[in-house]
């Protein structure tokens, strides 16, 4: 009987912090949730047609950039219960290895999916107008149906 009150006594004093076990719990589910939502940062992943052939630049440094548009498309019912579509059209760049894999097996029609981050920046265009550019930068790229084009 004494050695119940006894440790009663230390729940209650809180020597065994049995009430702070969940937020220990809490604690390393936010560390989880922090390191998973830490690599979504800036993370773009789109499935689509590729949009116009891709146009390949050698730089004098000796890389490669590929610029291509892909097409994404959404479809949905409208009020009165016809199927609509909404395409938005998407400007990708591509660097160094993956702009060689563009290169290669990427064209017109070509369905993929692209992984990538949204990046922006502006330029001043010929006529002395400054002009601003959000495009992805794809990092990984994977090739999935057959060209629509060609089919």
């Amino acid at each position: 009987m004494k050695s119940n009150s006894n440790s009663n006594r230390q729940i209650k004093s809180g020597k065994y912090k049995m009430g702070n076990a969940p937020d220990t719990i809490s604690k390393s589910m936010f560390n989880i949730n922090f390191l998973v939502m830490s690599t979504l940062r800036n993370n773009v992943q789109l499935i689509g047609n590729v949009g116009n052939t891709p146009e390949i630049k050698n730089l004098e440094s000796g890389k490669k950039v590929v610029n291509f548009s892909l097409a994404t498309n959404d479809f949905y019912r409208n009020s009165k219960g016809e199927k609509m579509q909404d395409t938005q059209w998407h400007n990708l760049v591509a660097w160094g290895k993956t702009a060689e894999i563009v290169e290669k097996y990427v064209s017109k029609g070509k369905e993929i999916a692209i992984d990538g981050k949204l990046t922006s920046r502006s330029y001043e265009a010929e006529d002395g107008t400054i002009k601003y550019v959000t495009e992805i930068v794809v990092s990984e790229i994977l090739l999935l149906g057959g060209n629509s084009a060609a089919e």
